[in-house]
C-alpha cells in the first residue's frame, strides 16, 4: 500500500467545540485513517467555537475521501472547505518574469530600452556570436514537449503538459541557477516540432525536451541536435540514464560486483529504457536483456519494431533469453524498472542471483513493492521521494545544463553522459555509502557543481558562433581565429561562455540555504570593442558578481580570459 505523501496535502477548513477534548477527537480520529498530521492551527475563536485549520498527508483521492466523512462523523465538527495543497501550489503558475535591472528613473529606462537598446541591437546584428553575452540566450533553456507522454498519464496535451514543464523551469532554477520556459506546442507532427524549435533557438542557450512519446523523440532529438548549435537534451531519455548509471555504480560497489560481470534485467524498452540501455553498454556491461509487453526481445524476432527497438534487440541479450519478465529474473545480478507499477510481486525476486540490486523506478507505483523487495535484495532503489534511494533526474539536468552554458558545449556525447553519472556517484564517499543511501538526495548541495564540472571537462565541440547562410562583408569578419570572406557560410570566433574558476570545496550541506542550492555564479571578464565599450559590463544576473571590462579603450589585440568551471580552464577571445 502506498505511504501518506505529501502529494496529497489536504488542509480542512473546520469549525470544532473549543475543548481540548475536542481538539484532541479530532486528531486521533484523522491518524485512525492512516493520515499524517501535519499541524493543526486556530485561526480564530467564536464563543464557543474554535475555527481551525488541519493539514495532513494522506495516500491518495480516496483516502482524502475517507478522512473528509471521518471528521464529519465527530460531533460538534463542521467542514467548512476542503483544499488540496498541491492544487493550491499551482494557482496562477509556479513561474514568473523577474528584472534584474530596476528601472528607477528615466536614466535607466533610456539603458534597458529605448534609445540605448539600439546601440545593443546594433553590435549583435554586427557580430551575431554576441547574443550569447548581452542577451538571456548565455543562462535561458527551452523545456519544449507536445504532451504525448507526460509522467505515467501518456498523452494528455500541451496544456495538461504545462505544470509538469513549470515544474521543470522551477527545478532548473532551484538546482542550477538556469532560467528555463515552458514552450508546450500544440502539435504532434515531428516536423512542425523541429521547425518551431529551429525558429525558437535564437532566444535560448539549450533545448530540454520533455514528455514526447517514443519514438518520434529519438529522430526529434537527432535532427534537433544536428541542425542546432546549441545543445539539446532529452531528459526522458539521457537524464534517466545518467542518473540510473550513478545509482549503479555506487550499487555495485556496495555488493562488490563488476559491471562487466553482471546479468541485468531491464523491463521498458521505450525511451528510458533505450537510454538506459546504452549508457550502461557504453559503461561496460555486456549482458543486458530487455523487456518490453510481449516479452524479452531477441534479435531472432524483430519483425514489426521500429528501428530504434530493433538496435536494442540485436545489440543486447548475448544470452538469446526469451519468455516472460518473472522468467528472465532467474539468476539476474540488477533489475532496473522504467515500466509500470505493480508487475512483479517480491517473492518474484528470490531467484535472483545472491546480493540482488532492484531499481523499482516506475511512478507513481514501483514495479515491485519496495519494502517487500528488500527481503529478498541487498540495494532497493526506486523513483519515489518516499523511500530510500530515490533515483530521479534532478540529480543530472540542472548540473548538466549549468555546465554546457558555462562553457559553450553544444554536442552532448556519450562520453558526456558517463562524466555526469560519474559525477553524481562521486559525490557520495566511502564512509557514507551504505545500502539506503547509493545516490544523493535532491537537495545535496554537491550534485550540481559536481555535475557541471564533470560535463566541462568533455571534448565535446563548443559554441562556434551562431549558423549563418553568408557574411555581410570581408572587414567585418576577422575574428581572432583569422578572417573570413564573404563566401563563407559560418562566422567563427573562439568565443567560449565562461565562468572564473570556483574556489574551495563544494558545500556537504543536504538542505538549502534560504531557499536556494544553486551553484554559485562567480566572475568573468569581458572587453567589447569601440565604440561598444561600456565602463562597466554587466553580465551577471542580479545578485551574483558582476563583470568588468578591463579597459574601455579599443585593445590592440583580442582579449584572452581564463575561466570556466573547476575542472577546465579555457580562453575567450572576442573580436576586435
Amino acid at each position: 500500500m502506498a505511504q501518506p505523501s505529501p502529494s496529497y496535502t489536504v488542509a480542512l477548513h473546520l469549525e470544532v467545540p473549543a475543548s481540548q477534548k475536542a481538539v484532541t477527537t479530532l486528531v486521533d480520529t484523522a491518524s485512525a485513517t492512516g493520515a499524517i498530521v501535519n499541524g493543526v492551527d486556530v485561526a480564530d475563536t467564536e464563543g464557543d467555537t474554535l475555527i481551525v485549520d488541519l493539514t495532513a498527508d494522506t495516500r491518495d483521492s480516496v483516502h482524502r475521501g475517507e478522512l473528509v466523512k471521518a471528521v464529519q462523523t465527530i460531533d460538534g465538527v463542521v467542514v467548512n472547505n476542503v483544499g488540496d495543497s498541491t492544487f493550491l501550489a499551482h494557482v496562477g503558475g509556479k513561474i514568473e518574469i523577474a528584472s534584474k535591472y530596476p528601472i528607477r528613473n528615466r536614466r535607466d529606462l533610456a539603458r534597458v530600452y529605448t534609445p540605448g537598446v539600439a546601440r545593443v541591437c546594433k553590435a549583435i546584428y554586427d557580430h551575431p556570436e554576441r547574443a550569447r553575452q548581452l542577451t538571456i540566450k548565455k543562462n535561458t533553456v527551452a523545456v519544449v514537449t507536445d504532451g504525448t507522454a507526460v509522467l505515467g498519464m501518456g498523452d494528455i496535451g500541451p496544456s495538461a503538459a504545462m505544470p509538469v514543464m513549470e515544474g521543470k523551469a522551477v527545478l532548473f532554477k532551484q538546482f542550477g541557477d538556469v532560467d528555463a520556459w515552458p514552450v508546450a506546442l500544440d502539435t504532434k507532427d515531428p516536423e512542425e516540432i523541429i521547425a518551431i524549435c529551429k525558429a525558437i533557438a535564437p532566444a535560448y542557450g539549450g533545448i530540454n525536451l520533455e514528455d514526447i512519446a517514443a519514438p518520434k523523440c529519438f529522430d526529434i532529438e537527432a535532427r534537433l541536435r544536428e541542425e542546432l548549435d546549441i545543445p539539446v537534451f532529452h531528459d526522458d531519455q539521457h537524464g534517466t540514464a545518467i542518473v540510473t548509471l550513478a545509482a549503479l555504480i555506487n550499487a555495485l560497489r556496495i555488493v562488490g560486483k563488476r559491471i562487466e560481470d553482471v546479468r541485468i534485467v531491464l523491463s521498458g524498452v521505450g525511451a528510458a529504457g533505450s537510454a538506459i540501455a546504452k549508457l550502461l553498454m557504453a559503461h561496460g556491461a555486456t549482458d543486458i536483456v530487455g523487456y518490453g509487453r510481449t516479452g524479452a526481445l531477441v534479435a531472432t524476432d524483430t519483425e514489426g519494431m521500429n528501428e530504434h527497438r530493433r538496435w536494442l534487440a540485436e545489440n543486447t541479450n548475448p544470452r538469446g533469453v526469451t519468455g516472460s519478465l518473472k522468467e528472465g529474473l532467474k539468476g539476474a545480478d540488477v533489475f532496473i524498472g522504467v515500466s509500470s507499477g505493480n508487475l512483479l510481486q517480491p517473492s518474484d525476486l528470490s531467484v535472483m542471483a545472491k546480493d540482488a540490486i532492484v531499481f523499482a523506478m516506475a511512478n507513481p507505483t514501483p514495479e515491485v513493492d519496495p519494502i517487500g523487495a528488500a527481503d529478498y535484495a541487498a540495494v532497493v532503489a526506486t523513483g519515489r521521494s518516499d523511500y530510500p534511494n530515490q533515483i530521479n533526474n534532478v540529480l543530472a539536468f540542472p548540473g548538466l545544463f549549468r555546465g554546457l552554458l558555462d562553457t559553450g558545449i553544444t554536442n552532448i556525447s556519450t562520453e558526456l553522459l558517463r562524466a555526469a553519472a560519474t559525477g553524481i556517484a562521486g559525490v557520495i564517499s566511502d564512509d557514507e555509502l551504505s545500502p539506503v543511501f547509493i545516490i544523493p538526495g535532491a537537495f545535496d548541495t554537491r550534485v550540481a557543481e559536481s555535475v557541471a564540472s564533470a560535463a566541462s571537462v568533455s571534448d565535446s565541440p563548443r559554441f562556434n558562433g551562431p549558423k549563418l547562410t553568408s557574411c555581410r562583408t570581408s572587414a567585418e569578419n576577422n575574428w581572432s581565429s583569422g578572417s573570413c570572406s564573404t563566401s563563407c557560410t559560418r562566422r567563427r570566433c573562439s568565443l567560449s561562455p565562461a565562468r572564473s574558476k570556483r574556489t574551495g570545496s563544494p558545500s556537504r550541506r543536504t538542505r538549502p540555504a534560504d531557499g536556494r542550492c544553486a551553484p554559485a555564479m562567480v566572475r568573468s571578464r569581458v572587453v567589447l570593442p569601440e565604440p561598444l565599450a561600456p565602463s562597466n559590463a554587466i553580465l551577471a544576473p542580479a545578485g551574483t558578481s558582476r563583470s568588468r571590462s578591463r579597459s574601455t579603450s579599443r585593445p590592440s589585440k583580442p582579449a584572452t580570459i581564463p575561466a570556466a568551471t573547476s575542472l577546465i580552464a579555457s580562453t575567450t577571445q572576442l573580436p576586435t
